[in-house]
């Protein structure tokens, strides 16, 4: 008999960079409705590999808006800064198997020499690829990305393809400082958490074939994913801390999430905006339809 397809497990991941805001409430709410609509499991997962970039008490006000809004979590939350071994484990593994370099490179080095990569950053021109300069001390970690073309397909944006090469290079797994990256500790994790498929914004669209390609080097299931538009300012600008964008009113969950559910182009029922979370939640679950979130990589959000 065939084996039968394992059941949804999707997640939610934030950065606790501060409070969550209408950007990342989308993102978690999509995750949310798409994975309970699949009679599914949601999880959450605390993406804290940065302590420069962290805000104190950030995680602890995570929960409590989630739970504020009745978006409530399936099994204990998984903590990346508690991973560490995890991740020295699988960078060891693409050691032995010669998948890796170290790499003596500044970033002004670089800069001097690359191209401009698909999502803003460089293109590493292969400095290191053979072998350190003379003299030259191993500052980063990279992978071989080589001439590989990854090819999805995802829920809303459509049919993806990205040269390797030539769109992003041989890409960084383990930083200057030590500190792994968001690359690595992703595939690692969502692999051993068992996710199935990845709901979240579209600015991570351009970094899910390098997630794919580390996928296949581990031998692990690819999930399956949907890239929600990511809400931008009325100048364009993605909502951030950075650029201000305002915590959620945990004082109106109703009103913030009917909010979000517009901007995925769902059409929740205004009569129940003063109803208890969990009642508009139950509604949203049944009536929630991939083909009505707007399939741009990016949208306004409403004032």
């Amino acid at each position: 008999m065939p084996n039968a397809q394992p059941r949804y497990r999707g997640r939610f991941a934030p950065s606790p960079t501060g409070p969550l805001h209408f950007g990342s409430l989308v993102a978690a709410l999509g995750s949310y409705l798409d994975a309970h609509a699949h009679a599914g499991e949601w999880q959450v997962r605390i993406e804290d590999l940065d302590p420069p970039r962290e805000a104190p008490g950030a995680t602890a006000d995570i929960f409590r808006t989630l739970e504020s809004l009745g978006l409530h979590w399936d099994g204990a939350v998984l903590r990346q800064s508690e991973r560490a071994d995890a991740y020295h484990a699988a960078l060891a593994e693409l050691e032995r198997k010669g998948a890796t370099y170290l790499c003596a490179c500044t970033r002004r080095e670089i800069g001097d020499s690359a191209l401009a990569g698909i999502d803003g950053g460089l293109v590493y021109p292969g400095t290191c690829r053979n072998g350190l300069p003379s003299g030259r001390v191993g500052r980063a970690t990279r992978v071989r990305a080589d001439d590989t073309v990854i090819e999805f397909d995802d829920a809303v944006q459509g049919r993806m393809r990205q040269p390797l090469a030539t769109d992003v290079g041989d890409f960084v797994l383990r930083r200057t400082d030590g500190l792994f990256t968001y690359q690595l500790a992703v595939v690692v994790d969502d692999a051993a958490q068992g996710i199935t498929h990845v709901v979240r914004g579209a600015d991570l669209l351009d970094s899910t074939p390098r997630q794919i390609f580390l996928q296949r080097l581990f031998g692990v299931p690819t999930p399956r994913y949907l890239h929600l538009p990511v809400a931008t300012n009325a100048t364009g600008e993605k909502l951030s801390k950075q650029t201000l964008a305002p915590p959620i009113n945990r004082a109106r969950p109703g009103t913030v999430l009917m909010s979000a559910l517009e901007f995925l182009g769902q059409r929740p029922d205004s009569r129940l905006v003063d109803a208890p979370p969990a009642e508009l939640l139950a509604v949203a679950i049944e009536r929630w339809n991939r083909t009505l979130i707007p399939p741009a990589r990016a949208a306004r959000a409403r004032d």
